[in-house]
């Protein structure tokens, strides 16, 4: 136990200043912040609306403090055009806030904007990042598996959504997805309601005892002056299985 000596002070001025009651820190609690990066780009079209309806329910109903980007072909910060309470309202000012929807997509590029002017204010190593992407990339792979790396070492954990997941068979090849994969702490299907219920769950039991499940070894190959990620561990997948990215397995 440890004292907490301005507020001991403060309760004795009345005595005089003489000690007569004693004051002790205790531990509060605070949730994480939460970032939300959604990919607007023309595969992820069908998906789009509904998980800014999540992020849009998630920031009304919650007292995490969330920031929202969108990303295709380059990075928008959204948070305060789906603050409207008019819900349709808000995602339409989001559409024709961007020039990129339904567009292409570059994931490195967008990572990167993320975390050379966003990254410190929203999230202080203490936040949990949340990607909403299917994986394609039109971009250079290299940049990807950099610039995820460094995100990892940026925040708390990393959760990735991708529709595909749930698909059977699905297997992370795609470049982005395959660039960025060995950097991810949960990897998880979206898509559809009961997903969204999921991943809920999965976020209110995050705690901050919870330990890093991603490799560190894997986040500080990708700095500059090295050569392509290596990979000692695996992300975390729902239902508990595991997938090496050495030898891809499709997904329950």
């Amino acid at each position: 136990r440890r004292l907490a000596p301005r507020a001991m002070f403060r309760r004795n001025l009345g005595t005089g200043g003489q000690l007569l009651s004693w004051v002790w820190r205790r531990q509060i609690r605070e949730p994480r912040s939460l970032v939300v990066l959604c990919d607007i780009s023309g595969s992820m079209e069908r998906h789009s609306r509904l998980l800014l309806r999540f992020v849009q329910a998630l920031s009304a109903a919650s007292e995490v403090r969330t920031e929202s980007f969108v990303f295709g072909t380059r990075l928008t910060r959204v948070t305060r055009l789906l603050r409207d309470r008019d819900r349709d309202r808000a995602l339409a000012r989001v559409s024709d806030s961007v020039n990129d929807w339904a567009g292409g997509t570059r994931i490195g590029e967008s990572f990167r904007t993320f975390n050379q002017h966003w990254a410190r204010r929203s999230l202080r190593t203490s936040g949990v990042v949340l990607v909403v992407s299917d994986g394609w990339d039109r971009g250079d792979p290299a940049l990807v598996a950099t610039e995820t790396a460094r995100l990892r070492r940026n925040c708390h954990r990393l959760v990735w959504l991708n529709p595909l997941a749930g698909t059977p068979g699905y297997q992370p090849l795609a470049g982005g997805m395959r660039a960025a994969y060995p950097y991810i702490d949960d990897f998880l299907p979206a898509g559809t309601v009961a997903s969204l219920e999921r991943l809920g769950e999965i976020l209110g039991g995050v705690r901050a005892t919870d330990t890093r499940r991603g490799s560190e070894a894997a986040s500080h190959a990708a700095l500059p002056g090295t050569v392509g990620p290596t990979v000692d561990g695996v992300p975390g997948i729902v239902g508990g299985a595991t997938i090496d990215p050495s030898a891809p397995r499709p997904l329950a």
